[in-house]
């Protein structure tokens, strides 16, 4: 049985590459027999908007999301994680995070990167800033109570 799982994490200004992300951690790997990946973009909000600006504490926000992955590798048979959270200014359709799990199975791949991203949505210390198209700028994004209830689920024995 290989070594505990360290999950690499980062927190970037400059975009990822998916694929390669994959590839670096699945590469020369027999062992591994699923890989889910979940990518979340930028959305335009149907034009209304130019960037979406994302701050964060350094040093706190790769705190919590290690505490967040470490749940995650307790909780699931991963054979590798990674976790990528971009920070700046990001233009819709562009990257914003990026989580790959990697487990022998299937199920466990699917749900601890359903659980990281409930929890990096509800728990992540980022601010999120909208700037307009029309050049104002919308304000800081309000925590929304779904993200919370979503998280919420993974506090229930056996899930």
């Amino acid at each position: 049985m290989p070594g505990a799982v360290v999950p690499a994490i980062r927190i970037q200004r400059e975009d990822f590459d998916v694929a390669a992300e994959i590839d670096g951690l699945t590469k020369g790997r027999a062992d591994i027999g699923a890989v889910v990946t979940f990518s979340g973009l930028c959305r335009d909000e149907q034009g209304k908007l130019a960037a979406l600006e994302l701050e964060h504490y350094p040093g706190m926000a790769e705190a919590e999301i290690g505490r967040i992955a470490a749940e995650a590798v307790a909780r699931w048979p991963l054979q590798g994680l990674t976790v990528i959270h971009r920070h700046g200014k990001i233009a819709p359709g562009d990257n914003i995070v990026l989580v790959v799990a990697a487990s022998a199975h299937r199920q466990a791949a699917f749900e601890a990167a359903n659980f990281l991203m409930d929890y990096l949505k509800s728990r992540a210390p980022f601010w999120k800033k909208e700037h307009r198209a029309d050049g104002s700028e919308g304000g800081w994004v309000e925590a929304k109570e779904a993200d919370d209830q979503a998280a919420d689920r993974w506090k229930t024995p056996g899930k």
